[in-house]
C-alpha cells in the first residue's frame, strides 16, 4: 500500500502467473470476509493494470453520428465457468485485435448460475489481468427486468427490486444497463401511446434512478426495449410511440442523458425453438424490420436496434447484422451448447446434471417433452448448484473446452465485423480511473485468504 492508502503493483508478472488464480477463487468461493477482500483486490490491481471497466455509451452515440457502421458488438451472457470463459473471450479478442464486445449477465441468470454482481465483474476483471488484456471491459447488466405479473398487484414494489439491482450492479463496474420494463406494454388500447406509456414512463423513471447513481466521469450505457423478445415483432410506429413518450417523461424530471440503444422483437426467441429431436427450428428473423427499427432509432439519436436471443440461428445469418446495421445482439445458448456438449466434459458429471434436473426442475417438463428436450431445455439451470464442480475439472479438460469456446468467440467476432476494432474503441472510449479504499469488514480477512476450496 502506498502513502495514500493504495495498492501498489509490485510485480504484474507474479499476480498474472500465480496470484491472480489464487485471489478469483478466493472472490468466487471464500468466506464472506475473504470474498469481500479479493474482489476490492482484483479491482484495485485492475485499475492499475489496464483492466477497468467503462461504459459502451460514447461508442454507440459515435455510431448515431456515423463514426462507424457496418459493425455488430456482442453482447455475450456468461453463464458458465466466467472466469475461463472470460479467459477464452479475451484471447479470442486479443489475437482478432477486436476491442468491440460485451460481457454480460441477465438478472435471471444471476439467480440460476450463482453469480452476483460484485463476483462477476471481479472475475471479469481477474480473466483480463490473467491474460494481459489492457483497455476498456464492458460488463452489462441484461434484463433488468420489471416483473409484469407483480407490478400490476404492486407497482412500486416490482419497480423497487430493479432499483435495487441496479444499485448493486453500478457499485460493481455493471456501467451498462438493459433497462426492461417492455413487460408493462398493453396491447389493448388502439392508441401506441397508449399501450407504451407504462413502459416509457418506468423506463425514463429509472434511467433518473440509475445516472443520479452515476460514477464520476462516466455515463452508463442505457438500453430501453419496446417489445418483449419471443413475442409479435416491433414495427417503426411503436418505436416512434416509445421513443417520443421516453424523451418528454425524461425531459420533465431533469437534464438527463437518455438511451444509447433499443432492443427489439424481430423474430428471435430466447433459447431458440427446440423440436422434438433437441435440434433448433428454423427461425425467420425479419432483418428489413431490423433495419428500418435500427435507422429509426438512430434517427432519435441512440446508436441503433438491439437483437436478442441469436446465439441459435444459422451460422450463414450473422454477417447479415453489420449488412443491417444492428448496433448490438445478444448471444447466450450457443455457447451453452458449446461448453456443455464438448467432449472433454466429463459424462458423468453432465449426468448428475441431468439428475439434478429431474429432481428439482420436473414441473419445467413439457407434456410431450422427451428426456432429450427436457435436458436441452433446462441445463442452464444445473450451472449453479454445479459450479464448485465446473470450475474444478482438471487443467487438460479445461484447456481442451475452452479451446473450443474460444474459437466459438472468435467466429461471432469476425461474423459480426468487430475483428480490428481494438483501435476504433480506444479512440473513442476512455475508461475513467476509480479507486476504492479497502473495505472495512476485509481488514483482517488476508489471515485465510488462499483457502477457499
Amino acid at each position: 500500500m502506498d502513502d495514500r492508502g493504495r495498492v501498489e503493483l509490485l510485480d504484474g508478472e507474479r499476480v498474472r502467473a500465480d496470484l491472480i488464480d489464487t485471489l478469483v477463487r478466493d472472490a468466487v468461493f471464500g468466506t464472506f470476509a475473504v470474498k469481500t477482500f479479493s474482489r476490492w483486490l482484483i479491482w484495485e490491481l485492475g485499475q492499475l493494470m489496464g483492466a477497468c471497466p467503462a461504459s459502451i455509451h460514447e461508442f454507440y452515440i459515435a455510431r448515431a453520428d456515423n463514426a462507424w457502421t457496418n459493425r455488430t458488438v456482442p453482447a455475450m451472457n456468461m453463464r458458465f465457468s466466467t472466469y475461463e470463459a472470460g479467459r477464452a473471450a479475451y484471447r479470442a479478442a486479443q489475437r482478432t485485435q477486436t476491442g468491440a464486445f460485451i460481457f454480460e449477465i441477465a438478472r435471471s441468470e444471476m439467480g440460476y448460475t450463482f453469480q452476483e454482481p460484485a463476483e462477476f465483474s471481479a472475475v471479469l476483471i481477474a480473466a483480463a489481468i490473467k491474460e494481459g488484456y489492457r483497455g476498456p471491459i464492458f460488463i452489462q447488466g441484461d434484463h433488468f427486468q420489471v416483473d409484469g405479473k407483480k407490478y400490476r398487484s404492486d407497482p412500486e414494489g416490482a419497480l423497487n427490486e430493479v432499483k435495487a439491482l441496479a444499485k448493486k450492479a453500478l457499485a460493481a463496474g455493471y456501467w451498462n444497463i438493459d433497462i426492461d420494463t417492455s413487460t408493462l406494454v398493453t396491447l389493448e388500447p388502439a392508441s401506441l401511446d397508449e399501450q407504451q406509456r407504462e413502459n416509457y414512463l418506468r423506463s425514463a423513471m429509472l434511467t433518473k434512478f440509475i445516472r443520479d447513481l452515476e460514477p464520476e466521469g462516466v455515463t452508463i450505457s442505457l438500453g430501453g426495449e419496446i417489445g418483449e423478445v419471443g413475442e409479435k415483432n416491433s414495427t417503426v410506429p411503436e418505436l416512434d410511440a416509445y421513443i417520443h413518450g421516453y424523451k418528454a417523461a425524461l425531459g420533465e424530471l431533469g437534464d438527463y442523458a437518455g438511451l444509447s440503444k433499443i432492443s427489439v422483437a424481430t423474430g428471435t426467441a430466447h433459447g431458440g425453438i427446440l423440436l422434438p429431436d433437441g435440434t433448433q427450428a428454423d427461425v425467420a428473423v425479419d432483418f428489413d424490420t431490423l433495419e428500418d427499427l435500427g435507422e429509426r432509432a438512430r434517427f432519435h439519436g441512440s446508436g441503433g436496434a438491439v437483437q436478442h436471443g441469436a446465439s441459435t440461428l444459422p451460422e450463414e445469418l450473422f454477417s447479415k447484422f453489420p449488412e443491417t446495421q444492428t448496433i448490438e445482439i445478444h448471444l447466450a445458448t450457443g455457447f451453452t451448447n458449446t461448453f456443455l456438449d464438448h467432449p472433454s466434459l466429463p459424462d458423468s458429471l453432465r449426468q448428475e446434471m441431468y439428475a439434478h434436473l429431474e429432481a428439482h426442475h420436473a414441473d419445467e417438463r413439457g407434456a410431450n417433452d422427451s428426456d432429450l428436450v427436457f435436458h436441452l431445455k433446462t441445463r442452464k439451470k444445473a450451472l449453479g448448484p454445479f459450479k464448485p464442480e465446473l470450475w474444478a475439472l482438471p487443467r487438460e479438460r479445461v484447456e481442451a473446452i475452452f479451446a473450443g469456446v474460444e474459437e466459438h468467440y472468435a467466429f461471432f467476432y469476425e461474423k459480426l465485423n468487430v475483428v480490428g476494432t481494438r483501435e476504433l474503441v480506444d479512440g473513442i472510449v476512455t475508461p475513467v480511473a476509480h479507486h476504492r479504499p479497502m473495505p472495512v469488514l476485509a481488514r483482517g480477512a488476508g489471515d485465510d485468504q488462499g483457502l477457499a476450496d
